[in-house]
């Protein structure tokens, strides 16, 4: 573990001097094509990163902060969008929003989360219970279908508070308002509200600007939304898969977790078509049943796809 210590500190040195010569040196150069060949090497440093370390733990984290969100907003930022554009007023500031799951908060009131904070203390004391009762060994007590609602709860919660933490830490530093990490996607009242709104906003923003918006353009056409949206999840089916990949000590993909955000994609696409309509708009369900039916297809689809493959392999 000492080894793995030592080659996180130099990945990380290694992450700040590449982010600083993307703030120096590719900023300056016109926005497009040229930039982005001048920020390509760091991306593929980035991505490599992963491969350097045998910790499922510090593998996940590589990848989802710095290969998976971070070349997403360097290749957003070669454009000119994405959460580092306009260019943040300090380097320092430049290399947080880089290299963090972090983003400032945008000018949006219906992204701004309204949380009182005992929701929050809640949810800690919940993962706590949950954590006691999985080292104490009694999930073998349990039956299937609680373990099915016990695991994407755990997932959700544990995530949660990690992001949480480090919003609250770098909100103190750099003294702004950040972008809320979840918005209680258990209430959401569809598969878009949930994917879109409410469940890490920063990674739905951000495929949304490299993926979805690129391919809609313009067309408001049913297919073309129907498109757009089918092919962001899939690639994040895919990205998903990648992560897991390499978490679990390069085992050989089953194809569940693809499969998992394939399904979710075709499910979600339909849904906005289909919102879309005047049989949609004329059959509004209550928010109540809504709720109800996206966390059961939530769960199910979980339980089913996602967990298995996660829990036969190394992070279990």
């Amino acid at each position: 573990m000492e080894e793995e210590i030592k080659r996180l500190v130099l990945v990380y040195i290694s992450a700040i001097i590449s982010v600083s010569y993307c703030y120096y040196i590719p900023s300056k150069i016109k926005a497009g094509t040229p930039r982005l060949l001048s920020i390509l090497p760091v991306c593929v440093q980035l991505f490599v990163f992963p491969m350097l370390f045998s910790s499922p733990l510090l593998i996940f984290t590589i990848m989802f902060t710095l290969t998976g969100m971070g070349t997403f907003k360097l290749i957003l930022f070669a454009f000119d969008k994405g959460p580092l554009f306009p260019l943040p007023t300090s380097l320092f500031r430049f290399m947080c929003f880089t290299l963090f799951p972090i983003e400032r908060l945008r000018k949006n009131p219906k992204f701004q989360s309204t949380s009182p904070t005992w929701v929050f203390s809640t949810k800690v004391a919940i993962c706590a219970m949950m954590l006691m009762l999985h080292m104490r060994g009694y999930k073998h007590n349990l039956p299937t279908i609680m373990l099915w609602v016990l695991y994407p709860l755990y997932f959700y919660l544990s995530l949660e508070i990690s992001l949480n933490t480090i919003k609250f830490l770098l909100t103190i530093i750099l003294g702004c308002d950040l972008e809320p990490v979840f918005d209680e996607p258990y209430l959401a009242t569809s598969l878009q509200d949930f994917w879109g709104r409410r469940w890490n906003p920063m990674v739905s923003s951000l495929l949304r600007s490299a993926i979805y918006a690129p391919l809609v353009g313009k067309s408001k056409s049913d297919l073309a939304m129907f498109i757009g949206g089918f092919t962001t999840f899939v690639i994040s089916g895919l990205i998903h898969e990648l992560l897991f990949f390499h978490t679990s000590g390069y085992e050989m993909p089953s194809g569940e977790i693809t499969l998992f955000y394939v399904l979710h994609g075709f499910c979600t696409a339909i849904e906005m078509v289909v919102k879309r309509s005047t049989f949609g708009q004329r059959r509004a369900v209550r928010p109540v049943v809504s709720r109800l039916l996206t966390m059961t297809f939530m769960i199910v689809t979980s339980g089913w796809l996602y967990f298995p493959q996660i829990l036969r392999g190394k992070l279990k």
